[in-house]
C-alpha cells in the first residue's frame, strides 16, 4: 500500500484525472476532513455504459481504489453509487458490504442523478451549498473509472493511456471498447465498423450533456467516456446544431414566460438559488456590461432539462446560461454561498425528478438504448496525438521532440506549474509533431 505522502504523488506523476465531466486531476480532491468516499457509476446519461462494464469486468480494482484513497484521507466509509437496477443485473444488493467500510449504494433511475450535487445529496443527504465543494460537507467524490486507474497507478506502476469508452447510438452493434488517449475519433469508429453519413452526428458523452465532435479531428480524451452516433433530427441532437446567436435570438423573442423551465431545474429544487427563466429574460449585452447580475448562472449543471423536457416553446435556456457562464469565467466571478446562509431542497423535489426512462423517449434515443458487447483487446492506433489541455489547471509541458523514438507508457509531457498532471505516450513509435497544445506520435 502506499503511504499518505506516496499516493498524491503517485495519482499526479501517473496522470489520474477525473475519467468524465471536467477531469479534475486526482490528486487535488485529496484532503483531510472527508468522512466519506462517494463513487459515481450512476451513468445517468442514456445509452452510456462504460462504468457498467468495467464493474463487470474489473469490480475488485475499483474496490482496490478505494480502499486507497479511504486509506490515505483516513475516510471510514465507502458508496459505490449504481442505479438500483444497474447494480442488481451485477448481482449487487443495496448495502451489500464489499470490502472493509466499502458499501453497495442502489441510486434511483431518475436524471441528472450523476450531477455530484443531486448524488451527494440522494445517496446521504448532506446537501453541498450553492458554489461550494463536496468536501465542505464531508464527502470526496470520484467516478468509477478513475478508481480504477488509481488501482493501476499505485499496484502496477501504470499511468493512464487508455479510456474505456462506449459506442453507441444508431450502430450495427453497441460496443464497450479500450481505446489508446489520443486517436482520432474517426479511427476508432472505423475499428467498430461503425460509419457516420450526413444525417448524423458524434456526441462525445451523454445525449443530454455530450458535445458534437468532428471526427476527423477530434480525438480520444481522458473525460471522453461514449461516442454515440445519433440522427440530426432528433430532439438531443436538434438543440446542439444550433449557433449561440440562434438560442439567444429565440429565447428573447418566444419565451412565455411560464417559468416552468425553473420548476423542473435539478439544482432549483437543491435550493439553489438558480431560475433559469430569469435567465432568458436577461440579454447578454447587460450580463457583459454587469456580470454580477447573472452570477448564479454559474450554479447551472447544464443537464438541459430547461430545454429539452421543461419548454414549450423549444428555448434551451441552458444553451443561454451556457453564454452567461463564458462571461462570468472570462471576469472570474462565480456564485459561492457563505457559511452563515441556509439551503434546504424543494419539499416537491422528489416528486419532481425526471424518471430517466422518460427522458430517453423525450430525446429521441429510447430505439437506440442497448447493452453492449465488451471488446477486450485495446484497440490499435498507428497515428495518436495527445492534448496538453486534458484536465482542469494548466496544461502539460512537451517533454519530447519531432524525431524522438517513444515507447507506450513513456512520459512524454510534464507537469505544469500548479495544478496540473503529466502526459504519457499512448502507443510506441516516432514523434512527427510538438507544440504547446499537443504532441503527435505515428507507430
Amino acid at each position: 500500500m502506499a503511504t499518505d505522502i506516496q499516493l498524491k504523488d503517485i495519482l499526479q506523476a501517473q496522470g489520474v484525472v477525473g475519467a468524465g465531466g471536467a477531469g479534475f486531476p486526482s490528486y487535488g480532491k485529496l484532503a483531510d476532513g472527508a468522512s466519506l468516499l462517494l463513487v459515481n457509476a450512476v451513468e445517468c446519461e442514456p445509452l452510456i455504459y462504460t462504468d457498467l462494464t468495467l464493474m463487470k469486468e474489473h469490480l475488485d480494482e475499483i474496490v482496490t481504489g478505494m480502499r486507497l484513497v479511504m486509506e490515505f484521507a483516513n475516510i471510514p466509509q465507502g458508496l459505490l453509487c449504481v442505479k438500483g437496477y444497474r447494480a442488481l443485473k451485477l448481482g449487487l444488493t443495496d448495502g451489500q458490504k464489499l470490502a472493509e467500510g466499502v458499501f453497495i449504494k442502489h441510486m434511483p433511475n431518475v436524471y441528472p442523478m450523476g450531477d455530484e450535487i443531486n448524488m451527494i445529496y440522494t445517496a446521504t443527504g448532506r446537501l453541498v451549498k450553492p458554489g461550494n465543494l463536496p468536501i465542505t460537507q464531508g464527502v470526496i467524490v470520484y467516478n468509477a473509472e478513475t478508481l480504477y486507474n488509481v488501482a493501476l497507478a499505485v499496484n502496477k506502476n501504470q499511468p493512464v493511456t487508455e479510456k474505456w469508452i462506449t459506442i453507441g447510438g444508431d450502430v450495427p452493434e453497441v460496443l464497450c471498447i479500450k481505446a489508446p488517449i489520443g486517436m482520432k475519433i474517426a479511427d476508432v469508429l472505423a475499428a467498430c465498423r461503425v460509419t457516420v453519413d450526413d444525417n448524423h452526428s458524434v456526441i462525445d458523452g451523454g445525449p443530454s450533456m455530450g458535445f458534437i465532435k468532428n471526427p476527423n479531428v477530434d480525438v480520444v480524451t481522458k473525460t471522453t467516456k461514449a461516442l454515440l452516433i445519433l440522427p440530426n433530427h432528433i430532439p438531443a441532437v436538434v438543440g446542439k446544431l444550433r449557433t449561440a446567436e440562434e438560442n439567444l435570438r429565440m429565447a428573447a423573442s418566444v419565451c412565455c414566460q411560464c417559468s416552468r423551465c425553473t420548476d423542473m431545474c435539478p439544482r432549483h429544487l437543491m435550493g439553489y438559488p438558480i431560475e433559469p427563466h430569469k435567465m432568458v429574460r436577461s440579454t447578454l449585452s447587460a450580463a457583459q456590461m454587469t456580470p454580477e447580475l447573472v452570477k448564479n448562472a454559474s450554479l447551472c449543471c447544464a443537464c438541459d432539462i430547461c430545454g429539452t423536457f421543461a419548454c414549450c416553446q423549444g428555448i434551451s435556456p441552458m444553451q443561454v446560461i451556457k453564454e452567461y457562464k463564458a462571461i462570468l469565467a472570462k471576469n472570474r466571478i462565480r456564485y459561492v454561498a457563505g457559511p452563515e446562509e441556509v439551503f434546504t431542497a424543494h419539499i416537491d423535489r422528489e416528486s419532481r425528478m425526471l424518471n430517466a426512462g422518460k427522458w430517453k423517449e423525450m430525446l429521441g434515443v429510447a430505439r437506440y438504448d442497448r447493452y453492449p458487447t465488451y471488446v477486450p483487446e485495446k484497440l490499435s492506433a498507428k497515428k495518436v496525438e495527445i492534448r496538453m489541455s486534458q484536465h482542469i489547471g494548466a496544461p502539460s509541458v512537451p517533454a519530447v521532440a519531432v524525431g524522438d523514438t517513444v515507447t507506450e507508457g513513456q512520459l512524454i509531457a510534464n507537469c505544469g506549474t500548479g495544478l496540473s498532471v503529466p502526459q504519457y505516450a499512448s502507443i510506441s513509435g516516432r514523434v512527427t509533431f510538438v507544440d504547446n497544445t499537443r504532441i503527435v506520435i505515428e507507430a
